[in-house]
């Protein structure tokens, strides 16, 4: 099986994203790895650094029912000074430090939502600019469509609301990154739909989200994202209350063009594709893990902005 994981996983062109977003945490030891996959579920999370759209970390992967934790998630851009240069010279720093958590309401049916707090930084030429505080608040709801009696097979959808909790500022539009800011000020919609394939130690998750962006009270209207990925995960070691597991894979990002008062504004579309490589090492109840990301195609806002790496590091606690 060790061998059928790294043939898997060597034809995934590979490079890395911080994320929002991702943990395979075992709460407690059980007696067959076969029970312990058997709890793999999937969905859809916030986790747009930025808040309004211009990254994603897409979908997190939980073996826990329940959970609490926090997660700090990084990223990082480089975008075009101003117009009359083609050089990517100023760095952007995105940065969130959010609470998460995930409950069952029925034996098929959760419930996910996170509160983020944003932190993040651009260098110009003029000197840095700053802004921080909450970001927009997501909500979830996760339900198990199929499940095979073998449990090999697994296929869950989300549908899910993001309340626009963070402050939108008009004047950050006007830049080269109108993603620059704390929220988007509007209400949006997400759709996510996952696939698990899992047998022993071995996991592969297919997933797609779409996140629906309406008109903010400003009239501005960010485009609507569509991101995918595919991801395989491994158990190297284990013990009677340790578990160590890798996950390596793609992930892509579609973002449609941005509005004002209805007029799409040029040069807000885009798409990038990342690898990422990850860990996640569990203790009884007690998960941390970590995933960075870095891209293998970047075309973000007709090439004014461009990705760079992304790095998260979470801790959670099973309920």
């Amino acid at each position: 099986m060790k061998q059928l994981f790294f043939i898997l996983l060597s034809i995934i062109p590979l490079s890395v994203c911080a994320i929002e977003k991702d943990s395979l945490y075992i709460p407690q030891f059980e007696h067959s790895l076969q029970q312990r996959f058997s709890k793999y579920e999937e969905f859809f999370c916030d986790a747009c650094g930025c808040a309004a759209g211009n990254g994603s970390s897409g979908f997190e992967s939980l073996l826990n029912p329940q959970f609490v934790g926090i997660k700090y998630f990084t990223q990082h851009y480089n975008a075009k000074e101003n117009l009359f240069t083609n050089d990517l010279t100023q760095d952007q720093y995105f940065n969130t430090i959010q609470i998460w958590g995930k409950i069952p309401v029925t034996e098929k049916l959760s419930i996910y939502g996170s509160i983020p707090f944003q932190f993040h930084e651009k260098n110009t030429l003029q000197g840095n600019i700053n802004i921080s505080g909450i970001g927009d608040a997501s909500v979830m709801g996760i339900y198990e469509i199929l499940k095979s009696k073998n449990t090999f097979h697994q296929l869950n959808g989300g549908i899910g609301l993001k309340i626009p909790l963070g402050k939108f500022d008009e004047k950050g539009i006007t830049g080269v990154n109108p993603n620059f800011q704390l929220g988007t000020g509007s209400w949006d919609y997400q759709l996510a739909l996952s696939y698990k394939y899992q047998k022993n130690l071995f996991a592969l998750m297919l997933n797609t989200d779409y996140t629906i962006k309406t008109e903010n009270k400003k009239h501005y209207q960010f485009g609507n994202q569509w991101n995918y990925s595919t991801t395989g995960f491994y158990q190297f070691w284990r013990n009677e209350n340790s578990i160590l597991s890798g996950k390596l894979g793609l992930q892509g990002e579609v973002y449609d063009w941005n509005k004002q008062f209805g007029e799409i504004m040029p040069r807000t579309a885009g798409s990038a594709l990342y690898g990422k490589l990850g860990f996640e090492l569990s203790y009884k109840k007690w998960s941390l893990g970590s995933e960075v990301m870095l891209p293998t195609y970047t075309h973000l806002a007709g090439g004014d902005i461009e990705a760079k790496s992304r790095l998260s590091v979470f801790l959670n606690f099973g309920l």
